[in-house]
């Protein structure tokens, strides 16, 4: 187990979408594009009207989907090593970051909480939705393992979800997104995630998101499966914000 104070989710999307992708993000929650950064501007954040950011936003050269980022309170090698021997596989180090593969292939990042803007407050009173789930979508052959690797890792107890085929971690007290995993159809593959938003009336949030360029996928009892206006899935559910 690692000690993880706060989780940020990358929205990660390919050059040529980027824009597009970055302005229904900030249009549909309701935040401001923080000043672009990084060595080719490549990076943003989401920023509230109220508490702190927990959305970032990367242009990548091939690929994108989402990734998760653990700020950690131990040193970073530290950390990289227990998620190794949980099953994990090191990417690539810096410094101040270590890229990592889940055991069923999911990019996640671990990055130090003692660097300076660590953030520690999400504000979720009068929101009438909220981005604070990432579902990762397992291939069947590696859902146990994946589970009890994320379970192991984070040190937040799992629980049954809504159906079969789900399981949600225990997020403690002030962490900012929920993890929920969903086990796929399909036996094996590579793992990826999803954005989730909680909705008080999912009717009249798909209908902001099909006004900023989305699209019904399907509906289902209790969510509604889009996409946005690069194709990336998300879903809005009926869970309270």
């Amino acid at each position: 187990m690692i000690d993880v104070r706060w989780v940020w989710v990358f929205v990660d999307t390919v050059e040529a979408d980027a824009d597009r992708s970055w302005e229904f993000w900030s249009t549909v929650t309701r935040s401001a594009l923080a000043e672009r950064r990084g060595p080719r501007q490549e990076f943003s954040t989401l920023v509230p009207e109220r508490g702190d950011a927990w959305v970032k936003l990367q242009r990548v050269g091939e690929g994108g989907g989402v990734h998760l980022d653990l700020d950690v309170d131990v040193p970073l090698p530290e950390a990289a090593a227990e998620a190794t021997r949980l099953g994990a596989t090191e990417v690539h180090r810096e410094s101040d970051f270590v890229i990592m593969r889940s055991p069923a292939g999911f990019t996640f990042c671990l990055t130090s909480w003692s660097n300076a803007g660590s953030a520690s407050t999400q504000v979720r009173e009068g929101q009438a939705d909220l981005l604070d789930q990432v579902c990762i979508d397992i291939p069947s052959d590696d859902y146990s393992r994946e589970v009890d690797f994320w379970e192991a890792l984070t040190g937040w107890p799992k629980r049954p979800g809504s159906l079969p085929e789900f399981v949600s971690l225990t997020r403690p007290n002030g962490i900012p997104l929920r993890l929920l995993l969903q086990r796929l159809g399909e036996p094996s593959g590579t793992a990826r995630g999803h954005l989730d938003l909680a909705c008080l009336d999912r009717e009249a949030t798909r209908s902001g998101h099909v006004a900023a360029g989305a699209v019904v996928v399907s509906e289902h009892e209790f969510w509604t499966v889009m996409r946005d206006p690069v194709g990336r899935v998300h879903c809005l559910t009926d869970r309270r914000p």
